[in-house]
Formats: structure tokens, sequence, C-alpha cells
């Protein structure tokens, strides 16, 4: 018998059971739907990630505080506190740092701010930082209209504003926001830019939730004694990351005081360190949903075992008269096989089909197209045919081992 007669015959008995075969159909779909969804999704984040860091550049590091830290020992445990890196701090590191690199210098203003227009406000959802020249260049930051911040008005308290694009499409649905006012707290200041929207890159909104200032001005008007400054120093040949690390602790430590055996109080961190641990994380994630998806299968393969048992128990008769007519173990245990392959694919098809649109809207989300994955639908694919091969071992042997004498006496 071909295997083509063997497929004809499967398809056969599986219209013939069409509400089991459903419901196993179904079982199989949603285990490899979940693989396939998964697996896909992970590739659209991970390639969103690596946009947004090669945009960065791996050239790039910043410089924060350290954070506070908790220390156990003698009476008890202590809070370790570090001084924050102020405002002077910050500029004389800017103007100080020697190596042949670009610094930009930033301050968070706000997390949950309200942004006005006239009587239209955004929801206080918006972060509002504060900038100099040189950020939104080397953050990868780009402008979807308008201009950046001059050095003049990033160091002069300009009331100038950049709003990210779901600040605009609040404030001023259907028109640009270029050259109008809006207000944050009851100060005005001009739109002088609009960013390029991100969607929600990296699960965060991007920046089309944000509103950035000039330094000076967040510094003067919103920023506290306490508020540290952050330093981002884009170096200019990428060979020369490991030099502009030292050079800039060592700069760090004079700016900041600090005594030859007093350990540094400052964070740097190069972008590509950050897009490793993001990279790290998403393969956590990619075990986790593999596990998840293999106890599915898992489930789905004992479901389908026990559809195809309880086969072989109704249509004992149909066996018998098969073996009566010449059809041998063989040609008994291959029919009961193939039914078994062919119903996982079937239900590996739909599976494929839905894990790839689940998996492309999170790939959306984070602002990468359409995703085709195709190594992980040839993965579906081996997958269902070990399954139904798995699942079909124990019903066929039973099937081919009946008495046909025995099988057409049963009622």
């Amino acid at each position: 018998m071909t295997a083509s007669e063997n497929i004809r015959i499967a398809l056969s008995s599986i219209r013939a059971n069409m509400l089991r075969t459903v419901i196993t159909c179904l079982i199989i779909a949603i285990g490899i739907s979940a693989l396939v969804g998964m697996l896909t999704a992970i590739d659209g984040m991970e390639e969103g990630i690596g946009s947004t860091f090669s945009k960065m550049g791996s050239n790039t590091f910043n410089i924060r505080n350290r954070a506070s830290s908790m220390h156990f020992g003698g009476g008890g445990k202590k809070q370790e506190s570090h001084d924050v890196i102020d405002y002077q701090q910050a500029v004389n590191f800017k103007r100080s740092y020697s190596l042949s690199a670009t610094v930009a210098l930033s301050v968070f203003v706000s997390r949950g701010s309200v942004i006005k227009h006239e009587n239209l406000k955004t929801n206080p959802n918006i972060r509002i930082l504060g900038i100099d020249e040189n950020y939104l260049p080397l953050t990868g930051s780009e402008l979807e209209s308008g201009r950046g911040f001059s050095a003049f008005e990033a160091n002069s308290g300009s009331k100038s504003a950049i709003i990210g694009k779901d600040v605009e499409n609040g404030l001023f649905p259907g028109e640009s926001a270029l050259g109008k006012d809006i207000a944050i707290g009851g100060i005005k200041y001009v739109v002088t830019g609009v960013l390029k929207s991100k969607g929600s890159s990296m699960g965060m909104g991007g920046e089309d939730r944000i509103v950035y200032i000039s330094l000076t001005e967040a510094k003067s008007q919103y920023v506290a004694g306490g508020s540290s400054y952050s330093i981002t120093v884009s170096v200019n040949n990428i060979t020369n990351i490991d030099a502009a690390v030292a050079e800039a602790t060592g700069q760090m430590r004079v700016v900041r005081k600090l005594k030859p055996y007093e350990a540094d109080d400052f964070e740097i961190t190069k972008s590509d360190a950050v897009a490793k641990s993001f990279t790290e994380m998403l393969s956590s994630l990619t075990f986790a949903a593999t596990f998840i998806a293999f106890i599915t299968l898992v489930g789905a393969a004992i479901g389908l075992m026990n559809i195809m048992l309880v086969s072989v128990t109704e249509r004992t008769k149909e066996i018998g008269t098969r073996k009566a007519i010449g059809a041998t173990p063989q040609i008994i245990r291959r029919q009961f096989l193939f039914e078994a392959a062919v119903i996982c694919q079937i239900g590996g098809l739909f599976g494929i089909l839905g894990g790839i649109g689940l998996g492309n809207i999170v790939s959306l989300l984070f602002g990468v197209g359409f995703i085709i994955p195709w190594m992980w639908m040839l993965l579906a694919v081996i997958i269902c045919f070990v399954v139904g091969i798995a699942a079909g071992i124990y019903p066929a042997y039973k099937a081919s081992k009946l008495d046909p004498i025995e099988a057409l006496r049963y009622e």
C-alpha cells in the first residue's frame, strides 16, 4: 500500500470521527501555537532591542552614581549611600574629558506629569527629562520634524521643548506641534521638535510619551539638590572604548574628589553590556516558552494516543476484514501511524498559523515588521511528526496484533 493510499484512508477515518479529531487537533494546535508564537515574539523582541541598541552604538557608555547598598556585619546592617552626581560635577566632567569623544548630560525630572495646551491635556504618564545638545544623537533618538536643542538653548535655560509623538497627537490632533506652546506645571514652552514614533519599543512606549527640556531649565525649575545627573559618552573610535572607560573613571574620581584608597562611588555601564543582559533574559524566556510548549504537547500526545486506542477498539471489525482480505500486520501498523501523523500535522498547521499571528502582534508592539519564522515553522512540523508517531506506535501495534477471526466476530 502506497503512502498516498495510507493518507487517503487516514483522511477518510478522520472524517468519520470528526469530533474526536477536532478536539485532538485543537490540543495540538494550542501547543504548537504557544511554541511558535512565543519564539516568534522573542525573535521580534530581540530584533527590536538589537535595533535600539545598534542606534546607540557599541561605542557608548553611561556614567551614573552608584546605587545604595546594604552591608551586614558588626552590630547588624547599615545602609551605605553614595552622593549624587550633581550639576557642577557633570558639567566639570564634560569640560575636562580629554579623549576624542562626545559627552551628553541628562537629568530625570518627572515620571508622571500632565502636559497641557489650551483646553487639552495629556494623561499623567508623561516623562520629562532635562538634556543638553548632544543627548538626542548619542541615544539614537530621531526627530520626525523640527530640530534639537542648540548648545546655547541647552545651557541658557531656554523655554524650548522636544516632545514625543503621543504628546503631539494628544495635544495637537491633526496638526503639527512645531512653534506652538505647551504648559508644564504652569510654565510655557515652545515646541521646537517632535520625536519619531517608536511604538511600544522595549515595552515602555519608547519615546512617544516623553518631553525633553533644556538641562539648565530642568535644573533651575524642577530639579532639587538631591537629583543625580547622568553622563553619556560616545567614543569616536570603537577601538578606544576601553581606554575611554579608563579615562572616564580617572576623570570622575577627580571630579568627585575621591581619595586614592576610596572605592568608586559611581557606575560605568557600556551599552553593549546592557544589550547582552537583555539577550540573556530573552534566552531564559526562550527556554521557558519551549518548556511550556513541551508540556502542552506531551498532553496532546497522551490525548491522541487515547483517541487512537478508542479508534482501534471501534474499528476492530474493520481491521479483521482488512486482515481477512490480505492486509499484513505491517500494513495495519502503517495505516494507524499515518492516521496519527496526519492528525498531528493538521493540528500543527493551525497552530503554526495561530503562532505566527500571536508572535507578530508582539513584534509589531516592538516596532519590528512582519516576521515569518521559517525555522520555528520547520521545527513545528518536525515536532508534530514526532508526536504523531510517538502517540500512534502503541495503538498501531495493538491493532496489528488483533486476531482476524476474533476481530470479525467482534460486535
